[in-house]
C-alpha cells in the first residue's frame, strides 16, 4: 500500500482550517482590546504600537493553539501509523483519511499534531514556572532592599552563590535521573510552593488587617486554594484531579525556579533600594504604615514596569531552556511532544528528512519572538509612564 499525497496549495489551506478555533479566539480577543482599549491600561497601551500588537498576536495564537489543541490536532500525538513513517508533508492516512499536514516522523508520527500538542507542555511549564519564579524573588528581594544589612547581606549571598553556576549546568545537575530519584526535587518544590501562599497572605494581612470582614475571607481563599494546588503540586494528593504534575515535569519545574529566583531577586533588590528614597515612601512611613505595606503596597507597585518586562523576556528564556533541555533528552519522557524533543528526534536525520524538523523549530522561533516583541512594547510603555 503506497501514501496517497494532497498538493502543497491544500496543505496550507488544510493547516489554516484546522487552526479554525484559534483564529475564532484571536478575534474575539483582538477586537474587543481595540475596542476597549483606553479602559485596559497597560495592556489597552500595547494597541497603540505595530510592535506591540504582533507581539500580542503572535502570543495569544499560541496560546489558544494550546487551548485547543485536541480540536486542532488531527491525531493524538504518539500515535503511530507504520506505513506513514518519514511520510512527507501532505500524505493521506489509509484508514482515517486525514492528513498528515506536515508529513510523519521518524516513529510513524503526525508532526502536525506533537508540534500542536508541545505548545501545552511550553505554555504551562514556562509561564507557571517564571511567575513562582518572580513570587520567590519578590518576596526575598523586597526586605533584602528595604532593610539593608545583614538581611542584605545574606540573602544576596546566596543569591549571588546560585548565580555563580553556569545555568545549563545547573539544570543538567538539577534533572538528571541521579537527582530525580531523591527527595531532593520535592523537597525544593515543597520550599518554593510555599512562597505564594506567604507572599498573598502578607499582601492581604497588610492592606485588610483593621477591615476583618474583609481580611478572613481573602485569606481563607488564599490557605484553601493556595494549600490544594500546594497538596497536588507537591504530594500529588489531589482528591479532584485537577492539581497535577508529572514527575519530570516537576524536577524541571523546580528547576527553572531555582536558577531564575536570583535574577529576579537581584532585579527587585535594585528597584526597591531606589524606590524606598522616594518622597512617598517617606509619606507612608511618617504615616506609621508598616515595612511590609511600605514594600508591597508602596514600593511594589512602582517597580511593576520592569518587573513585568523581564517576566516576559525570562519566559522566553525558559522556552528556548526547555528546548535546550528536550534536545538533549533531559528531564521530559523521550516520546513527549515538546518542540525541544522533536527537535532532537528530528536532527538525526537531517540529511535525509528535514521536514520534521522544521515545524518545532519554526514554533519555537516563532513563540520566543512574540514574547520579545511584546516585552519591547511593554519597556516602552513604562518608559513613558
Amino acid at each position: 500500500m503506497q501514501v496517497e499525497y494532497i498538493s502543497a496549495f491544500n496543505v496550507i489551506l488544510g493547516v489554516i482550517g484546522r487552526f479554525w478555533p484559534v483564529w475564532i479566539g484571536l478575534a474575539i480577543v483582538m477586537g474587543a482590546s481595540f475596542a476597549y482599549k483606553k479602559k485596559l491600561g497597560l495592556y489597552g497601551q500595547l494597541f497603540d504600537s505595530s510592535v506591540g500588537i504582533v507581539g500580542v498576536g503572535i502570543c495569544l495564537f499560541w496560546l489558544f493553539t494550546a487551548i485547543f489543541a485536541s480540536t486542532v490536532a488531527p491525531f493524538d500525538p504518539l500515535a503511530q501509523v507504520p506505513i506513514m513513517k518519514d511520510a512527507l508533508p501532505g500524505g493521506i492516512e489509509p484508514v482515517s483519511k486525514l492528513v498528515y499536514y506536515f508529513g510523519g516522523d521518524k516513529l510513524a508520527r503526525d508532526v502536525f499534531s506533537r508540534m500542536v500538542f508541545g505548545s501545552q507542555i511550553v505554555l504551562i511549564i514556562a509561564p507557571a514556572a517564571t511567575g513562582f519564579a518572580l513570587m520567590v524573588g519578590i518576596t526575598l528581594g523586597l526586605p533584602a532592599g528595604y532593610y539593608g544589612g545583614r538581611i542584605d547581606t545574606v540573602l544576596s549571598f546566596l543569591a549571588n552563590l546560585v548565580l555563580a553556576f553556569p545555568v545549563i549546568l545547573l539544570f543538567y545537575l538539577l534533572v538528571t535521573p541521579g537527582i530525580m530519584d531523591t527527595p531532593i526535587p520535592y523537597a525544593m518544590a515543597g520550599l518554593f510552593f510555599l512562597f505564594p501562599i506567604i507572599f498573598f497572605s502578607v499582601l492581604f494581612w497588610t492592606r485588610y488587617k483593621n477591615r476583618p470582614d474583609r481580611l478572613y475571607i481573602l485569606l481563607g481563599l488564599t490557605l484553601v486554594i493556595g494549600g490544594w494546588i500546594y497538596a497536588g503540586l507537591v504530594f500529588d494528593a489531589d482528591p479532584l484531579r485537577i492539581v497535577h504534575i508529572d514527575p519530570n515535569q516537576l524536577n524541571i519545574f523546580v528547576a527553572v525556579v531555582f536558577a531564575s529566583s536570583p535574577g529576579v531577586f537581584r532585579i527587585v533588590r535594585g528597584l526597591t533600594m531606589d524606590i524606598k528614597t522616594r518622597d512617598y515612601v517617606a509619606a507612608a512611613q511618617t504615616r506609621g504604615e508598616s515595612p511590609w505595606y511600605i514594600m508591597l503596597w508602596e514600593i511594589l507597585p512602582n517597580a511593576r514596569g520592569p518587573l513585568i518586562v523581564d517576566a516576559c523576556l525570562r519566559i522566553g528564556y525558559t522556552t528556548i531552556l526547555l528546548g535546550t533541555l528536550g534536545y538533549f533528552g533531559l528531564g521530559l519522557a523521550p516520546e513527549s511532544p515538546d518542540w525541544g524533543t522533536a527537535i532532537k528526534d528530528a536532527s538525526r536525520l537531517l540529511r535525509s528528512f528535514i521536514h520534521p524538523a522544521l515545524p518545532p523549530t519554526i514554533a519555537l522561533m516563532s513563540f520566543v519572538l512574540g514574547l520579545n516583541l511584546l516585552a519591547d512594547s511593554l519597556r516602552e510603555q513604562s518608559m513613558k509612564d
